[in-house]
């Protein structure tokens, strides 16, 4: 998108705002990196002690599964601000720069609508599940609400991001991740 109006400067607000989404969504992505490292890790020494050792530990998948919703919860700001959600970009390539605006802005007010969706519904089914007190089915039997307090966290990330997205596209700005392979492709490649 290269209009007049992207060359803007941002306004010392916004890039206040963008500075502390990237720093909340990228310690996110980090803690969601790490998740996904140690799920690798606890999978493979479970092979191991099941294949050649027959001592499979019972609880590693409880754990894995539990590591996957952090994951992905986690990482979906970062993934939002970097672009890298599921879209229709061939449809909004083919848009002129208002009507990608337009395109762009929608999608952070729909991802915002989901962001507070998950507020909501994350934090009063934590706080019915720990006010029941109960606990996960399984060999582990922790908490449920630990767990249930990754969708408002997770939620309240997205919600920044999709704020900053709107504010983004409703100025003409656009915030652009350059891709680390980008370089590495062939000009005539689609």
């Amino acid at each position: 998108m290269s209009s007049p109006r992207a060359a803007r400067a941002e306004s010392p607000a916004l890039r206040i705002l963008s500075q502390a989404v990237a720093f909340l969504s990228a310690g996110a992505m980090a803690l969601s990196a790490a998740g996904t490292l140690l799920s690798l890790a606890l999978i493979g020494w479970a092979v191991v002690m099941r294949y050649f050792f027959n001592a499979a530990p019972v609880w590693v998948d409880e754990v894995v599964g539990f590591l996957l919703v952090g994951i992905v919860l986690l990482a979906a700001a970062q993934t939002f601000r970097r672009g890298e959600h599921i879209g229709v970009d061939i449809l909004v390539e083919q848009l002129p720069p208002t009507g990608r605006r337009w395109a762009l802005a929608w999608a952070a007010f729909v991802s915002g609508v989901v962001a507070v969706v998950l507020i909501v519904n994350g934090w009063q089914t934590a706080e019915l599940a720990r006010t029941l007190g109960l606990v996960t089915e399984g060999h582990l039997e922790w908490p449920t609400w630990w767990l249930m307090l990754l969708m408002p966290v997770g939620g309240a990330l997205l919600l920044l991001a999709a704020v900053e997205a709107a504010w983004r596209a409703c100025t003409g700005q656009v915030l652009s991740f350059k891709s680390p392979h980008a370089q590495d492709l062939p000009k005539d490649t689609p």
